[in-house]
């Protein structure tokens, strides 16, 4: 009988203390759960406001856009989608072209496709039928299709933007991003907006070390 009184009396002790400690623990889990998603969006808003600054100090214009479908019919049967995405627009005040890039791509000090694409200069094939900018993105291994391929179309669009309210922008599978006529032009030769290699933060790769 004894034993078994004493079984009964640690076994109400165990469940005692775990009715009293447990409540005390799960609070402090979901604090510092909590704590760490805003310590992580904070160190998010503050590289976002670095990365605007950068682009601005170097000649950019900070540019938010939306992604739309169906940017081939009218405006008012454009399907806007979830979310934005801030560029940086740079605009040559020699021709007036431009050139966007993400601006994760830009303040970004380590490698990323779009940039590798740039740097790299990769000779255009000619294979693919229609859009060259958008048939180049492709041949580096990034997509600017909407929904595919199909007549609807889509695009990165900013409505106050009358020149180009609907940007093609090549995004890689790491999700950075720099315009398609910006890559296709380049890969000739041909800077648009600015030389990007001048203001990428992360340094071109290829360039031949003197």
């Amino acid at each position: 009988m004894k034993r078994v009184f004493a079984a009964m009396m640690l076994m109400t002790c165990v469940a005692f203390g775990v009715a009293v400690f447990l409540p005390v623990a799960q609070p402090v889990q979901a604090g510092s759960a909590k704590n760490t998603a805003k310590l992580a969006d904070s160190q998010a808003d503050s590289e976002l406001i670095n990365a605007q600054k950068y682009c601005v100090k170097n000649g950019g214009e900070v540019d938010v856009r939306a992604p739309y479908f169906n940017t081939n019919d009218d405006p008012q049967n454009w399907l806007r989608l979830s979310g934005s995405r801030n560029f940086c627009k740079f605009t040559s005040k020699k021709d007036g072209s431009r050139i966007h890039v993400l601006l994760s791509t830009l303040y970004s000090d380590q490698p990323t496709m779009a940039a590798l694409a740039y740097y790299a200069q990769v000779p255009y094939n000619g294979v693919c039928n229609g859009n060259p900018a958008s048939c180049y993105c492709s041949q580096l291994g990034g997509t600017d299709l909407f929904g595919g391929i199909n007549i609807n179309g889509g695009g990165w669009v900013q409505l106050s933007d009358p020149i180009d309210t609907v940007l093609e922008a090549c995004i890689f599978p790491d999700l950075s991003s720099i315009d398609s006529w910006g890559l296709t032009y380049y890969q000739f030769g041909i800077v648009r907006g600015k030389n990007l290699s001048k203001v990428l933060r992360y340094p071109n790769p290829y360039t031949k070390s003197k």
